[in-house]
């Protein structure tokens, strides 16, 4: 009879320790995947704009700058103009190898074919806003420079979303590395580089394998073509490999219809600039 009072604590807290466990687990074991399924889109795009840039000598730099998208092949929804950007940005370099970096861009987003009139006339539904901001370390040799630059960005939706499915501000990670080359005698710099975005905060359901992911690799090769003392063109091919995954809570408790998304976009373009 003495021991019988053991018994029951111990079965007791062996039983609270199950239930409490099976409690935890109730939310991950109601949480089942409906459907998976996966799309493919090919792009091919043209990008074309135009950047304006007021420099001092104390290393500061004021930026205002424009770009046009146009897909001219889209597997997905057909030939239609994708998107602009207009941004803002102000630099300055404490030192010769280093750039910090923050601007502003404002998002504008073409229609597609799923749009109906009554969205088109919702500002909400194309309007997005993107801050960020940049740290740059370059090294320069004889014919060449070498730089690195990582930039923390911020991408602000204005329409009503579940944040179970998308966020309202969107986290990214775009690490750079790239390189410059000098051609003596001549007025182009021809240069290459390559960017990886990594996702910061994706939702729980949305994350792979229960982690952030690579959304973007991007590797572009251009020449800028000096045309004048303050004035330049850019000419560019850039491949684009995209990865997202969209999510899809249906109204069956714990149903999620999961798409895996992959994109691959060929991008030509032409930039201006100009410098004083």
């Amino acid at each position: 009879m003495k021991t019988f009072p053991h018994i029951s604590r111990s079965w007791a807290r062996n039983s609270l320790c199950a239930l409490l466990c099976l409690l935890c687990s109730l939310p991950v074991l109601a949480v089942t995947y409906d459907s998976e399924t996966a799309t493919t889109a090919n792009v091919a795009q043209l990008r074309v704009g135009a950047s304006f840039a007021k420099k001092w000598d104390n290393g500061l730099r004021l930026g205002l700058g424009e770009e046009l998208y146009f897909d001219v092949y889209n597997s997905m929804v057909g030939p239609y103009f994708r998107k602009s950007y207009t941004t803002i940005d102000f630099s300055y370099k404490p030192i010769k190898y280093l750039k910090l970096d923050v601007g502003y861009t404002l998002k504008l987003l073409g229609p597609d074919s799923t749009w109906s009139a009554t969205k088109k006339a919702d500002a909400k539904e194309w309007v997005r806003h993107r801050v960020f901001f940049s740290v740059t370390g370059s090294y320069s040799f004889d014919y060449a420079k070498i730089y690195l630059r990582e930039r923390v960005q911020l991408d602000m939706r204005t329409d009503s979303v579940n944040p179970a499915e998308k966020n309202q501000y969107d986290w990214f990670l775009r690490s750079r590395l790239g390189a410059e080359f000098h051609v003596p005698g001549k007025p182009v710099k021809p240069y290459l580089w390559l960017e990886i975005v990594n996702t910061l905060n994706v939702p729980e359901y949305q994350q792979r394998n229960g982690h952030q992911f690579i959304c973007n690799v991007r590797t572009q090769a251009g020449v800028k073509w000096r045309v004048s003392k303050l004035s330049s063109l850019d000419f560019f091919y850039r491949f684009t490999y995209g990865y997202d995954r969209d999510v899809n809570i249906t109204r069956t408790k714990g149903k999620i219809q999961l798409t895996e998304e992959t994109l691959y976009m060929h991008s030509i373009g032409v930039l201006y600039n100009l410098e004083w």
